[in-house]
């Protein structure tokens, strides 16, 4: 039976705490344990030789951000530009100037990609596989604590259904994920197959440059037009500290976002209507506004596309983009067939379909010599798993900025670290107190991305601290002012 061990070796480096991945949520993780947990050692590793995670990741045309800066951008850390819906550089550009600032870039090891983690009890410690380098060098870390900050979809492809015919076609077909430099759509004919985040932000940006853009969707989504810039943000940043500034603005954009959320669980026709008049403002009163922008689930059952100051909206309005509601028959040498019988011609489709869940990067997880399978366990407090010990994985909202949740996650991390040093403990489980407690699948979230993947995800619970909040203010009661002991958290020494 396999134990930590048998792996380690007398000279490999320990630290009090290993950061898995260097995105936005590696960053900040780091940026709170150096800030609440002085003295502690770790490091940050990182598969990818660069820092940024998605940010540095996606290189599409007119990459931006779907939540506001003001609340996808650090609680320590005020967003400053008068863009709130920002582009993928300038978040990146951010993202850097904090692992800068704070001298957390020296952490970072890159090309370290971890393909297995292993408890060992008795030593009160995991024991780190990683792969180093183009030659997959196999080296060992030990730690006390294990943050994976790694995300939650794969890296090195996205989804792309088995269309019949693609190897017909005679143009290029490219996935958003895999974007190059080289690809050119100046003068072109261009097919966007789907309707999510990243086709309603591909299909503006390419318009400017393209022949036509056509954006091909099996079913509609709801979109969402908002200003670029929040004005009252930009106000109350001439007249007040920064820091100040910047808080109110947070706080304002989350009840705003808590407020529209909740209406739309509540009062889901009120929230269509209200979703469909902007649209219909948008559009005018004479585009079919039922068969391409009206979908057949409610507002937040799948998570809202954002369009910045109306650009997918106004490129309709110029003919520089044609929305097609429709399924794919078969790609042909010119194009894509349709299931109604037309046939739309291309010379660059794109196959913004989507991404391909993973947890915690793919790797490998076994507690005492036993492999644990996600699936088997039950998510503590949305951040830990049942009878996995000192491991904690940060993830955000479905319902809102991923940072919100990423900052109250890390927090919580510090607040568990210091008390078990405080009190001389070297290990934090938690335990399912009532085995027979129902359990329910790990979101409520009704997107293909999500359906694919939930059987391979760990469970919530019925009850806290089981259940996962999706809300901003419940958890911040519970990860930043609430007791880090109750019954559910077994700790000892």
């Amino acid at each position: 039976m396999d134990t930590a061990a048998d792996f380690a070796r007398a000279d490999t480096e320990h630290l009090d705490v290993l950061i898995v991945g260097a995105g936005l949520s590696g960053i900040g993780a780091a940026w709170h344990l150096q800030d609440k947990c002085p003295g502690r050692t770790y490091a940050i590793v990182e598969a990818r030789e660069t820092s940024g995670g998605t940010w540095d990741l996606f290189r599409y045309p007119g990459i931006r951000s779907d939540s506001d800066m003001y609340t996808l951008g650090y609680s320590f850390r005020p967003w400053k530009d008068a863009k709130a819906i920002a582009d993928g550089p300038a978040i990146l550009s951010y993202i850097r100037d904090v692992a800068s600032d704070h001298g957390i870039d020296g952490r970072i090891r890159y090309g370290h990609r971890v393909v297995a983690a292993r408890w060992s009890t008795p030593e009160a410690r995991w024991t780190v596989e990683i792969e180093q380098g183009p030659d997959k060098r196999r080296t060992t870390i030990t730690c006390g604590f294990l943050l994976m900050c790694s995300g939650y979809y794969d890296y090195a492809a996205g989804y792309l259904p088995q269309f019949p015919g693609v190897e017909r076609f005679a143009g290029r077909i490219v996935h958003p994920q895999k974007w190059t430099d080289d690809i050119d759509y100046k003068g072109k004919r261009v097919v966007v197959v789907g309707s999510g985040a990243t086709a309603v932000t591909l299909v503006p940006e390419m318009a400017k440059d393209a022949a036509h853009v056509t954006m091909l969707q099996r079913s509609p989504t709801y979109v969402v037009a908002r200003p670029a810039e929040d004005a009252i943000a930009n106000w109350l940043r001439r007249y007040l500290p920064i820091g100040l500034a910047y808080g109110m603005t947070r706080w304002k954009n989350v009840l705003l976002g808590m407020w529209f959320y909740q209406l739309c669980k509540r009062k889901p026709e009120r929230a269509k209507a209200l979703i469909l008049k902007g649209v219909r403002y948008c559009l005018g009163p004479d585009y079919d506004i039922d068969r391409h922008f009206t979908p057949r689930y409610n507002p937040w059952d799948q998570r809202l596309c954002l369009v910045p100051d109306a650009d997918l909206f106004r490129a309709i309005r110029r003919k520089q983009v044609s929305v097609v509601t429709d399924e794919i028959v078969t790609f042909t040498e010119t194009g894509i067939r349709l299931r109604s019988g037309k046939e739309l011609e291309a010379d660059l489709i794109v196959t913004a379909t989507g991404l391909a869940l993973q947890l915690m990067g793919g790797m490998t997880v076994m507690v005492n010599g036993k492999t644990v399978e996600p699936a088997d366990t039950v998510s503590y407090k949305g951040m830990m798993y049942s009878d996995v010990p000192n491991l904690a994985a940060v993830s955000g909202y479905t319902n809102a900025s991923w940072t919100l949740k990423a900052d109250l996650v890390c927090e919580y991390v510090c607040r568990l670290l210091n008390h078990m040093h405080k009190a001389g403990l070297r290990q934090c489980t938690p335990r399912l107190d009532d085995p027979a407690m129902e359990r329910l699948p790990w979101v409520d979230f009704s997107s293909g991305y999500i359906k694919r993947a939930i059987d391979k995800f760990p469970k919530q619970g019925a009850r806290k601290p089981w259940r996962l909040n999706q809300n901003y203010a419940l958890d911040l009661m519970s990860l930043r002012y609430g007791s880090v002991e109750d019954r559910a958290m077994v700790f000892s020494k």
